[in-house]
């Protein structure tokens, strides 16, 4: 039988749970505290757990996905962080890749670093690429920065020296000496939390898990004695950025791996839903208070990176964030979301985020001090929210607040009454999230108009049809609970852990397979050592990919490539995927060009249960609307009368034509003139275009 699971999703704005008691499922919103994100999470478990009768000892599992990682790093409100690089290179982090991502942007803002100079300290130690020691280290020089930490009131020290992947003696030496000198110092070694090539990404991760790392332990150490003491006894799992669930253990030592948790919940469960109706490309929308994810899935799995950028200095400019190497479900995220403020800036131009009103004070409408008109606000006063309706009717929204807010923010500069302003405002956000699909769809070599999209988060189904008409998607799904979707993906989630390791292997040059069966048997044991924590005895799955170029070439494709021994006849096999791979992204092939492989990954998961196919959309009639609500249509800007459905009040087989607006506690989801919405078998919102 499987055991009451309980999901929690900590997002900028709002904490989303989803229960799941044997075939029921139950799911609640309420308001982020940022000051103190634990009292947000122990209010939401314990309405959650009285709406399901459940007693704290009913429950079998916890699992948690939390931005708040994401939101020290950008926000700059973690640990006091020192770097202790190799001598000679301490300023490699702040120089970066040496070039320029807005090349004519002569007032162009670098991202500064999380550690500044005066605390990256220099240690004489030297290992080389292959792995042998150049200079000893220096035990004294390295005992003699203790008091300097202890003056600068440092907490948290990551370890950056040179090579350290080939060899992490140094490194692991390094640590043991602080350790004993300073045990109340975090220490978070380059070598263990992103053992890679290429000292900046390695550094700038293990500088950005050192500065996240008190903060995190600090509230997993809170969360987990406050659960306890109210009587919880069940295992807590987080989800990592790759989309796996690991310990509390892990998470504490290894916080970084959390920074895209959220979204990661939200892919899982769009490419469960994919399986479920067997289509193999899909574009998933995710939308909450603060940022819209879009992600790319084909046949039934979401995209896996290596790297990604936090904390971007401009939207959409690749090297203006910082790099994060870690393994990651790969999608695009923006600041748009229900949150977003709206301004008007020098050029009078209407400008939509990234900056967020979040939960304190939140928008205008919310009644809680914000002054700002937001996304939420812009569509309170076109009528696609309702203002008695809003989360069930458990929150009344001020129409009147959102007006003047909307005022002060944009009409007001460009001489608008407050509904042109709000319609300038959503039209503004909508092509900003188009735009961001498009990039995004293009820079894999891929495209939009053939994909089914899915919809989700709390203000992902209200945009969702006018963004499909902008990228020229006929279909669009909103799940049942979609308004808490990347919560319910968390409860799909395998138990699961990925190891890297960095190997130069040329395919044209004497190819022995020996050691990579070794390096591949001593990966899995390392994956498996901390899979088995959460899962002892269930099957295994192992995934394992390739980072792999055309020699000569700067950067690597990430290669999905099969999961066992290597033989002599493994070299044609390799190069026709990284061939494929390489031809489906630019394009082409170099002919007579030799391909090398840089790195490998090796991702290890618990089984997922065999997922059902979803009936046939059964037979129906058109649905009665409960009521009628004036809503300014986007195309025309003119208000009109549209129905407006409970979706509680919508069985399988329901036809709603649009325009009408479909209302749920946890969000609302907006059928336009050009798709007719039918609700399939398993409850979801399948809207097509007529």
């Amino acid at each position: 039988m499987t055991p009451t699971r309980l999901a929690v999703d900590i997002g900028g704005t709002f904490t989303d749970f989803a229960l799941e008691v044997g075939d029921q499922r139950y799911s609640r919103k309420v308001l982020t505290t940022p000051t103190a994100p634990e009292q947000g999470v122990l209010a939401g478990v314990g309405l959650i757990m009285q709406d399901a009768g459940l007693a704290p000892s009913d429950l079998g599992l916890i699992i948690h996905g939390t931005t708040l990682a994401t939101n020290a790093i950008i926000e700059r409100k973690g640990a006091k962080t020192a770097l202790l690089a190799t001598r000679g290179f301490r300023d490699a982090i702040e120089m970066a890749y040496e070039h320029r991502f807005e090349q004519y942007d002569i007032f162009m803002d670098k991202p500064p670093p999380l550690v500044p100079r005066n605390l990256r300290l220099e240690v004489p130690e030297r290992i080389d690429a292959n792995g042998r020691v150049v200079e000893p280290l220096d035990e004294a020089a390295l005992a003699g920065l203790v008091p300097i930490l202890r003056a600068e009131g440092v907490t948290s020290v990551a370890l950056g020296y040179l090579h350290s992947y080939a060899n992490p003696a140094h490194e692991i030496r390094s640590r043991d000496i602080l350790t004993a000198l300073a045990p109340d110092l975090a220490i978070t070694m380059s070598s263990e939390v992103c053992p890679e090539m290429r000292e900046y990404e390695r550094w700038s991760t293990a500088c950005a898990n050192a500065y996240v790392q008190p903060v995190m332990d600090r509230y997993l150490k809170l969360l987990e004695e406050a659960l306890r003491a109210r009587g919880f006894r069940c295992p807590i799992y987080l989800i990592t950025s790759a989309g796996g669930l690991t310990t509390v253990e892990i998470a504490r030592r290894f916080p970084i791996r959390l920074v895209e948790s959220g979204p990661a919940g939200g892919a899982i469960l769009a490419a469960h839903i994919a399986n479920e109706r067997r289509h193999d490309h899909i574009v998933s929308f995710d939308m909450g208070g603060t940022t819209a994810k879009i992600c790319l899935i084909d046949h039934g799995e979401p995209h896996f990176e290596r790297s990604f950028e936090v904390a971007r200095q401009y939207r959409f400019l690749k090297g203006s964030g910082i790099p994060i190497r870690i393994p990651v479900i790969e999608m695009v995220e923006i600041g748009a979301g229900g949150g977003s403020i709206a301004s008007v800036d020098a050029m009078q131009r209407v400008q939509v985020g990234p900056a967020s009103a979040g939960s304190e004070p939140g928008p205008a409408c919310y009644g809680r001090g914000g002054a700002n008109g937001t996304v939420t606000d812009a569509n309170l006063l076109l009528g696609r929210l309702q203002a008695d309706r809003f989360a069930g009717g458990k929150m009344q929204l001020d129409t009147n607040a959102s007006a003047a807010a909307l005022q002060a923010s944009v009409g007001r500069a460009l001489s608008l009454d407050a509904a042109t302003a709000a319609l300038g405002v959503i039209e503004v956000v909508e092509e900003n999230m188009a735009n961001a699909a498009r990039v995004h769809a293009v820079e894999r070599g891929r495209e939009l108009a053939n994909r089914v999209m899915i919809a989700f988060g709390g203000a992902a189904p209200i945009h969702a049809a006018r963004l499909a008409e902008k990228l020229d998607i006929a279909t669009v799904i909103v799940p049942a609970g979609a308004g808490v979707g990347s919560a319910f993906g968390f409860l799909l989630a395998p138990i699961a852990y990925e190891v890297v390791r960095t190997r130069h292997v040329r395919l044209d040059d004497g190819f022995d397979p020996a050691p990579l069966n070794a390096l591949r048997s001593e990966m899995r044991k390392e994956a498996e050592d901390v899979v088995r924590l959460g899962a002892p005895t269930a099957e295994l799955v192992e995934g394992w990919s390739a980072s792999m170029r055309y020699r000569g070439q700067g950067h690597e494709l990430t290669v999905t490539i099969p999961a066992s021994d290597f033989t002599a006849s493994s070299v044609a096999e390799l190069e026709r995927l990284f061939l494929a791979d390489y031809e489906q992204q630019f394009g082409r092939r170099i002919p007579d060009l030799d391909v090398e492989i840089l790195g490998w990954s090796l991702r290890l998961a618990t089984v997922s249960p065999p997922i059902l196919p979803c009936p046939p959309m059964p037979s129906g009639t058109a649905a009665e609307p409960a009521a009628h609500v004036d809503v300014v249509a986007p195309q025309t800007g003119k208000t009109e009368s549209i129905a407006l459905h409970n979706r509680r009040d919508l069985v399988p087989g329901a036809i709603v034509a649009g325009p009408a607006l479909i209302v749920e506690d946890e969000t609302t989801t907006m059928v336009t003139h050009r798709y007719t919405a039918r609700i399939d078998a398993l409850g979801s919102i399948v809207m097509t275009r007529t």
